[in-house]
């Protein structure tokens, strides 16, 4: 239990900016320890927070755009709520995030949930981790999607482009 404890001394931090660089670097060193291969975007101008790639065998590399967030604030019947936007307030595009990583932290449980389950219209998200019908619990702790699926980057250049054909 004593690791554990100190593992969740992040929550303890005084301001969300910090406890949410701690949630990101906390994101990183589990995905690491699964096995992915994780990358920051550099500077803070990104609309993802962590990049997750997945080499597989005989194919190219998939890399996912994960937004992290995090909330240490539960309410009165044992439910957790944080918003879910991006910079001045504004809410995601599709095509910007492929994933939220969202970390329940007195609890310590993750939820990897796909942009396109949550969409663009949710602000505001509800945990609800020991109630019988929760609408994201089949999300908790789901590494696995992050293996799974992903964005093919692949790039080219015109051939009449002088710098494409070093003679």
């Amino acid at each position: 239990m004593w690791r554990k404890a100190n593992r969740m001394a992040g929550g303890k931090l005084p301001g969300c900016k910090e406890r949410g660089e701690w949630a990101e670097i906390y994101f990183m060193m589990q995905a690491a320890g699964l096995g992915m291969k994780v990358s920051r975007p550099f500077g803070s101008v990104g609309r993802y927070d962590v990049g997750v790639e997945n080499p597989q065998e005989g194919h190219q590399a998939r890399v996912l755009r994960v937004q992290v967030k995090s909330t240490i604030y539960k309410r009165r019947n044992g439910e957790y709520s944080l918003n879910v936007m991006g910079p001045q307030r504004q809410k995601y595009d599709p095509g910007t995030v492929d994933y939220f990583a969202i970390l329940l932290i007195p609890i310590d449980d993750w939820y990897i949930i796909p942009f396109d389950v949550m969409g663009r219209t949710n602000s505001s998200i509800h945990f609800t981790p020991k109630g019988r019908r929760q609408k994201y619990g089949s999300y908790r702790e789901a590494w696995h999607l992050l293996r799974e699926t992903g964005l093919t980057i692949q790039a080219c250049c015109d051939p009449e482009w002088d710098e494409a054909n070093p003679s």
